[in-house]
């Protein structure tokens, strides 16, 4: 399956959810006026694209109309591929240039943190590229075993500890193996962490001044892994980690099995800060980098 088509695929319940609403509400319509821009955000907001994103949608459509002179509803629909696809734009791609680069990976307890690494793990693998994962998830004794199926699966080395180590301590020798066995990229996995527990924030503040300690020059990557069927929830999540941790990026997972992929809009609108990966499936490649254009025709294009 081509890169699209799994997009496609994997957006087909919130296409189905979205899209169903604005082609009825569009063929109701034989004009373009103010209660069908009303209407349209109403639909947006159920979409879980977010109050203050659905209205700067319709704001931006409202200027397109006017600019370009456009008086068929029917038209509607292409300019709203258009400008989520412009809202999305910029800061997608992984800045992972030094050797080695550092990619920290946060989020709550089921979002499918582990997975992620063990994903992202086989792609710079299958990159040609020497991978270290650090088990800095010691709080599950679950987590250190799953990242080691991870790590024989995609060819990667892997540092941990015992469980209930100082996760501070595993990132230090992961960095330190890094350096030593010439590694590209170093990805930390963390204990999953619920954002309203500020003493396992100020452990993820301790992980990331190790890290700019023993590797200043390095390029750094805080990937926050959000699950897509939690919708606002997801936004409210990646607010207070953008707060603690000072994320570059997020992932977002299990996009596949819900009717909520208008998140994605509401985090970058709301949060400024850009998705990297989708999640749209159970295998390997089914991780994929976030490409605003595909996202936009997935979204709003019959598949």
């Amino acid at each position: 399956m081509g890169f699209f088509s799994k997009i496609g695929a994997g957006l087909k319940k919130t296409r189905d959810s979205i899209m169903g609403s604005v082609n009825s509400m569009l063929h109701a319509f034989t004009k373009i006026d103010e209660e069908l821009f009303e209407e349209l955000e109403e639909i947006l907001i159920m979409g879980d694209v977010g109050a203050p994103t659905s209205a700067r949608i319709c704001e931006e459509l409202r200027r397109k109309v006017k600019e370009q002179g456009i008086t068929d509803p029917a038209m509607i629909k292409g300019l709203l591929a258009e400008t989520v696809a412009e809202m999305l734009r910029g800061g997608q791609e992984l800045r992972l240039t030094t050797k080695p680069s550092v990619i920290l990976v946060i989020g709550v307890n089921g979002v499918g943190k582990t997975t992620t690494i063990g994903k992202l793990a086989a792609r710079f693998r299958d990159e040609g590229k020497k991978v270290i994962l650090g088990a800095a998830d010691t709080f599950r004794a679950a987590a250190i075993e799953q990242l080691e199926i991870w790590a024989d699966r995609s060819g990667a080395d892997i540092v941990k500890h015992t469980q209930g180590a100082d996760p501070a301590a595993v990132v230090f020798d992961s960095v330190a193996a890094a350096k030593a066995r010439g590694a590209d990229v170093v990805i930390c996995d963390t204990a999953g962490r619920l954002h309203n527990k500020k003493n396992l924030m100020a452990e993820l503040a301790k992980i990331n001044r190790i890290i700019d300690r023993e590797l200043p020059e390095a390029d750094k990557e805080v990937l926050l892994v959000l699950d897509a069927t939690t919708g606002q929830n997801a936004v409210n999540q990646a607010r207070e980690f953008k707060n603690a941790a000072g994320i570059t990026g997020i992932v977002l997972t299990k996009l596949d099995g819900t009717a909520r992929g208008g998140v994605v809009l509401a985090i970058r609108e709301d949060l400024d800060v850009p998705v990297k990966f989708i999640g749209v499936g159970e295998g390997v490649d089914d991780l994929q980098p976030f490409d605003p254009e595909d996202f936009a025709r997935g979204l709003f294009e019959e598949v």
